[in-house]
């Protein structure tokens, strides 16, 4: 978790709504993905140049198909020949690290925050944030929320529609609501 952007109280969580220093750098993050989304589908070099500066680690084959939106961006990391279809959405308060070859089909999210049950810590705009990681080889389908927390190991399959609130190992299919194993896939 990047606690160096937060103001951190005692409990791990953080006042989001109220530093003026997280709220500029998500305004220039939501900018940029304006930007991007703005752009024609034909200007690919331009695309990939604003992802570039969205994005807190990429390499040099990658694609994520407009509209994407994001909170800050530099928690991203993508790997190599990362594609992503329409309506990504990936709340990016933690960490989120996209192994190699990852497929993630449209209308996905991504969501690091957390918000407390107790609706008097919820007005004083506390919220907290744990990471998301996955593996290699991972696709999504299409409909795919990812919770805060959930990691999804290598060659994994996670169908449509499924709400991933724990951690996927590698090499099976999974999906539901909540999400679960269904069977093991071969390596």
């Amino acid at each position: 978790m990047r606690n160096s952007n937060r103001n951190v109280n005692n409990e791990g969580t953080f006042t989001s709504n109220q530093d003026m220093s997280l709220y500029y750098k998500r305004i220039r993050c939501k900018a940029l993905c304006h930007k991007y989304n703005t752009l024609s589908p034909n200007m690919v070099g331009a695309r990939l140049e604003i992802l570039k500066r969205i994005l807190g680690k990429t390499k040099s084959i990658f694609l994520i198909e407009q509209p994407f939106m994001c909170d800050y961006g530099f928690n991203i990391k993508i790997g190599e020949n990362f594609y992503a279809n329409h309506n990504l959405i990936i709340l990016d308060e933690a960490e989120v690290t996209f192994g190699d070859n990852v497929l993630v089909g449209p209308n996905c999210s991504f969501y690091t925050p957390s918000h407390p049950f107790d609706f008097k810590l919820r007005k004083k705009g506390l919220e907290s944030s744990k990471p998301i990681s996955v593996g290699d080889n991972v696709w999504f389908c299409g409909n795919v929320t990812v919770l805060p927390g959930v990691s999804i190991g290598e060659n994994s399959v996670i169908g449509a529609g499924s709400v991933v609130c724990r951690d996927i190992p590698s090499n099976v299919l999974a999906f539901g609501n909540p999400c679960k194993v269904i069977k093991e896939l071969n390596s």
